[in-house]
């Protein structure tokens, strides 16, 4: 069984093919994960973190931000301009009905309540909390923000979000000796962060909920 085991880590691809087929797959996932928000693309950048963490060169981490950032660009870029033609067209589009599908009235009213507020701004804010991308997207949309000031405000978003996953696999590969077990510990953080906001959401439209029927 170790005999067995040996040669299959002595057939595992060397370091830097690992790195070669990895870092456009990286690109690719985040940049469809960002034009189509469905894939978990906090989840693959915080996965990509735990393995350059336990590679030998000393830019790889370097490599995983600006791939993950740069692709997460590209996505966002992409998918606002697909939302301007659909915003300009008396049909709308696709792309816009799908945006507008994924963001509750509620949350666009505050996106857009924000984004007066603070304009641009509220790009890096949006980013890094989970499901609030596309409702800030939306509103910029609805605002007719101009395609070259969201790509201002939304490069700052994308590299503060690279950064922050990437510091979720960091942690994770510190903590385990193994990539594969911090690889784990960094999608199921990563998981939790992600859907601790909409658990807690119906958590307090719930008892929330039942506490002003008890009362009234």
């Amino acid at each position: 069984m170790i005999e067995e085991f040996q040669s299959v880590v002595r057939e595992l691809p060397t370091e830097s093919t690992q790195q070669a087929v990895g870092y456009p797959t990286l690109f690719l996932l985040v940049a469809l994960g960002s034009l189509v928000p469905v894939i978990p693309t906090g989840a693959l950048v915080s996965s990509a973190a735990v393995v350059a963490f336990h590679q030998t060169s000393p830019f790889s981490l370097l490599f995983v931000f600006l791939v993950a950032s740069a692709a997460a660009f590209l996505g966002d870029v992409c998918l606002y301009w697909l939302g301007q033609r659909g915003v300009r067209s008396k049909n709308g589009s696709k792309w816009l009905e799908a945006l507008t599908r994924r963001a509750a009235p509620e949350r666009l009213a505050q996106a857009q309540e924000k984004l007066a507020e603070h304009g641009g701004t509220v790009l890096v804010l949006s980013r890094l909390v989970p499901a609030g991308r596309i409702p800030v997207m939306l509103a910029c949309l609805l605002g007719k923000m101009p395609l070259k000031t969201f790509a201002r405000g939304d490069v700052p978003a994308c590299l503060a979000w690279a950064a922050t996953y990437q510091l979720i696999g960091v942690l994770g590969g510190s903590l385990f000796p193994e990539p594969w077990q911090g690889v784990v510990a960094a999608v199921a953080l990563t998981v939790l962060i992600s859907g601790a906001p909409a658990v807690w959401r119906r958590l307090r439209a719930r008892f929330g909920h039942g506490t002003g029927d008890a009362t009234g």
